[in-house]
């Protein structure tokens, strides 16, 4: 009964407030008003390393077309991200020989930029010390400090997010063109 309603929708092109926002920082990127560590890029996707990151090769997948809930992200757009996701995560474990890796996508809940995008974070690894972690180069005690904070209890979001960035290090240009030439070498 209703399969003319979704047979009108079918191949129907995206609302404009959907394509881009211009005051988005992934818009930009996306648009190469930004610089970027670009990882891979179709018409559909484009997966860059994090310029905040977590651990040495967080990268973000981040579809082309500005929606900021997955839960709104149209199929095609959802197809080629999660296929893109899978492309970035096989090369980013051969590239740092690890297969340790955490995805993670969130919904408005700790989403600091409004456009869907995937995370893909290089775990933490069992063998390594403490200063093969990006965030514990310029200040050895960070990692044992916000360890310790997190543990304690009573922290409000907004200090969970805080204390999270604190051990965050810029990504240094010269490590991301190294990167970047590791991981497109296995895609």
């Amino acid at each position: 009964m209703t399969s003319f309603i979704i047979d009108a929708h079918l191949d129907r092109s995206l609302p404009d407030k959907w394509q881009e926002d211009p005051e988005c920082v992934f818009c930009r990127i996306i648009n190469q008003e930004l610089p970027a560590s670009i990882l891979f890029e179709t018409d559909k996707v484009i997966a860059i390393l994090d310029i905040l990151p977590l651990r040495k090769g967080h990268a973000l997948v981040i579809p082309k077309t500005h929606v900021a809930r997955l839960s709104e992200l149209p199929a095609e757009y959802a197809a080629a991200t999660g296929e893109a996701v899978s492309k970035v995560a096989n090369a980013l474990t051969q590239a740092l020989d690890h297969t340790g890796l955490n995805v993670v996508c969130n919904q408005e809940y700790a989403q600091i930029v409004p456009h869907v995008h995937y995370h893909i974070i290089p775990a933490p690894r069992l063998d390594s010390s403490p200063a093969s972690e990006p965030s514990s180069s310029s200040n050895p005690t960070s990692t044992s400090t916000t360890t310790a904070q997190r543990k304690s209890t009573g922290l409000s979001h907004h200090d969970m997010h805080r204390i999270e960035r604190q051990g965050r290090e810029e990504l240094d240009d010269d490590v991301a063109e190294e990167l970047t030439v590791k991981v497109k070498a296995h895609l």
